[in-house]
């Protein structure tokens, strides 16, 4: 649509996953239009992450050395580890600040048609962290989708030889929802979950 370099860059943007051609378009052009834009700095930390950032060698969390720092935090409830997809979800649970334990980051969840399967996540690494700690709660969540769903039953019945309790968070109507619009699985997870009040 656009000549040369302009319509690359916004190719290069839309490849970014939740980046649509229009959103795309609309970043490009603030970078055009903005002129204190500061670009270089964009281009330093773009070359930086590849070269700075890792994931915690015992979580699977993003760092920027060997532990993050919730793992290096000895503050942290060390008896009870929060099992979830990516390090986004580390990110969003911490913004609850409801939760104070650790965490296990899988990488992904189990998804045959993509070709993920256990040995694909850092499943091993949760095993091997459980069988040499005191943990008294591992918490599953995992997202409420078909995939999330096939991971946390997969990862429920391998905790069960542990003798570990498992947990799952709850999952039901969201805060100002509107009952019309839910659909029948998040309806009855909101039924399943009820508590008395």
């Amino acid at each position: 649509m656009y000549d040369g370099i302009v319509q690359e860059l916004i190719d290069e943007f839309g490849r970014l996953p939740g980046i649509g051609p229009k959103s795309a378009q609309r970043i490009a052009f603030h970078i055009l239009q903005t002129p204190n834009f500061d670009v270089s700095r964009l281009s330093v930390l773009l070359g930086e992450i590849r070269e700075k950032v890792r994931f915690c060698e015992v979580c699977g969390n993003v760092s920027e050395q060997e532990l993050c720092a919730i793992c290096r935090d000895a503050r942290r409830d060390q008896s009870v580890i929060c099992v979830v997809e990516d390090a986004k979800d580390v990110a969003a649970i911490e913004r609850t600040r409801e939760f104070r334990g650790l965490y296990q980051v899988l990488g992904g969840v189990i998804n045959p048609i993509a070709g993920i399967g256990p040995d694909d996540l850092r499943i091993t690494q949760l095993m091997r962290r459980l069988s040499g700690a005191q943990v008294t709660e591992v918490i599953i969540a995992t997202n409420p989708n078909l995939e999330g769903e096939a991971t946390a039953a997969y990862l429920s019945r391998l905790l069960t030889s542990l003798e570990i309790p498992v947990t799952r968070l709850a999952s039901g109507l969201p805060v100002g929802g509107d009952l019309e619009y839910a659909d029948e699985v998040t309806l009855g997870r909101a039924f399943e979950g009820r508590r008395a009040i």
